[in-house]
């Protein structure tokens, strides 16, 4: 099959699906804490170098602008597209990752917690070069539906950690440390084989996008429902191993169908599409860009616009800022807080399941359920909110910052749930706090191309992401962390709902907090949303 856009996404989905592995980190955490004869504080010290690697994508945003530019300081030929992230991924996915799982063997000699953080840390990083080069390339792909495409990357990469653990309990239950052998090898095999598929193609937008992304989005729920009816299986009745394998592999083809939907899309574009490229889209190519229409404001000046005083520049929808230019905005630092105090809450929550689950009596096995429903639920608020608010953005006109507002308030009641402690409110504040957390994901790298372009975008969404781990270090190890261990015994255990109670009301005020400023943002990118929604009534 020729390549295409429609196989590059097909690949890209692939990838997402095996990359997640930090969203199962609640599978391994346990055998890493008895191990290495790790207290709480220390785990969750682990857990936030996790958290920086997988979020500080800075380092594959710049990868990512420098292989795919083209023109003066372009890179050799043969060293130019998004493979060239993905090969840096499996990389450190490989090397992270079989460290990990050397010292939980005991192959080599327990290392020094430093050490252990480090390759934490470049495990964790691989995630960012996968999501980067998959993301930004399905963005300049689908210019028109950025939200959308956003939301199917974001919601397989949420869904992936599930997908991970179904493999675990079909292959190596009760062997956390084959499932890090597994988390070494098959993301990096799989990466290397799709990379030279997943490539930025310049073609015209046309109608019919939405149809076959649409049955990227369908395909998504169907496997997310699928996995979900699992879960809910798995908790009444014991799975066979014939069972187990049978599931399985319903499983793999669910995913294997994004091909059928790939090919079909790529058939349509041959009969319909002109060679030509459409001149309505944002689409960058290389290092060149449509030079945007001059203002009092900015003046062009090559690939790059500067303001015309020194002051802080004032936006327009379609703007192509870099990272600088971008971090000189008051919408960027309202973005990073409200990143921060959203999903830096969220994170702690996931890095905590299991003990939260443990202080307040939950079974091995729900704990392992909750770890398992939280990527579904994570994987709802990514693919929802990027379909939700492209679909009202088209048809309504409503500002995507404001589904940001609503997810975080729906997410200071998650917590509060969290924290009272009645039976079953596990399960309840975690559907709450999981999907929030997913759409923030969605919602943050689309807001960011919409309010400083998608020339730089990698870049610029990527440093903002460092606000989840930020927010997820304050809040893990210095709020749930240092109260955890502050009310465990000499064992460094902690049983009943004072363990987490305190720690997950101030994770609530943290929350409320971010609302507000998401609210501040909405007020602030008002008028960048107003141009937005003019440019498309008039496409």
């Amino acid at each position: 099959m020729e390549a295409s856009k429609w196989i590059a996404a097909a690949a890209s989905i692939w990838i997402q699906c095996s990359c997640g592995a930090s969203y199962a980190f609640g599978i391994y955490s346990p055998i890493l804490k008895s191990t290495q004869g790790y207290d709480q504080s220390t785990l969750d010290t682990i857990s936030v170098f996790k958290d920086i690697g997988a979020n500080a994508g800075i380092l594959s945003g710049l990868l990512f602008s420098a292989v795919c530019r083209s023109g003066g300081r372009a890179p050799p030929r043969f060293l130019r597209g998004p493979w060239v992230v993905h090969a840096a991924g499996a990389v450190q996915c490989f090397v992270g990752y079989s460290f990990l799982w050397l010292a939980v063997t005991g192959a080599i000699p327990r290392p020094h917690v430093a050490v252990v953080c480090l390759f934490m840390f470049l495990a964790a990083h691989a995630q960012t070069f996968f999501n980067t080069a998959n993301v930004v390339t399905a963005v300049q792909n689908f210019p028109a539906y950025s939200g959308t495409v956003v939301g199917i990357m974001k919601g397989f990469l949420g869904l992936s950690g599930a997908v991970l653990i179904q493999v675990y309990q079909t292959l190596f239950a009760g062997k956390p440390t084959t499932f890090l052998l597994m988390l070494a090898v098959v993301p990096t095999l799989l990466s290397l084989i799709l990379m030279f598929l997943v490539r930025v193609h310049h073609t015209a937008s046309t109608a019919h996008e939405k149809t076959y992304l649409n049955g990227f989005s369908l395909i998504s729920m169907i496997v997310a429902a699928y996995i979900m009816f699992l879960i809910i299986l798995e908790n009444i009745f014991i799975f066979s191993p014939w069972m187990r394998a049978l599931t399985l592999t319903i499983l793999f083809l669910m995913l294997s169908s994004p091909l059928h939907v790939a090919i079909k899309a790529h058939k349509h574009d041959l009969k319909k599409l002109s060679p030509l490229p459409s001149l309505k889209s944002p689409l960058i190519k290389g290092n060149e860009s449509t030079k945007p229409e001059e203002t009092n404001d900015f003046v062009a000046n090559g690939t790059e616009l500067h303001k015309a005083t020194t002051s802080e520049p004032i936006l327009d929808a379609g703007d192509e800022l870099n990272l600088v230019q971008a971090m000189r905005t008051l919408s960027f630092w309202l973005l990073f807080v409200a990143m921060l105090c959203g999903m830096g809450s969220g994170l702690a929550t996931i890095n905590n399941i299991s003990q939260i689950g443990e202080s307040l009596g939950y079974t091995a096995g729900e704990r392992s359920t909750l770890v398992s429903l939280w990527s579904i639920w994570n994987f709802l608020g990514r693919f929802g909110a990027g379909f939700i608010s492209d679909i009202l953005l088209h048809k309504k006109g409503w500002a995507r910052p404001l589904f940001m507002t609503l997810t975080l308030a729906a997410m200071t009641a998650g917590h509060i749930i969290i924290g009272s402690g009645f039976p079953g409110n596990l399960y309840v504040g975690s559907v709450l706090v999981g999907i929030c957390y997913g759409s923030q994901w969605s919602l943050m790298p689309t807001i960011t191309s919409e309010i400083f372009g998608v020339q730089h975008m990698g870049t610029i969404f990527n440093t903002i992401a460092i606000a989840s781990p930020l927010g997820s270090y304050i809040l893990s190890v210095r709020v749930i962390g240092y109260i955890y261990d502050e009310e465990s015994g000499v064992d460094n255990s902690c049983a009943g709902t004072h363990c987490f109670m305190l720690s997950f009301f101030i994770l609530a005020a943290v929350s409320l907090f971010g609302f507000l400023v998401a609210l501040a943002l909405l007020v602030k990118t008002r008028g960048v949303y107003a141009r937005i929604v003019r440019r498309r009534m008039l496409a």
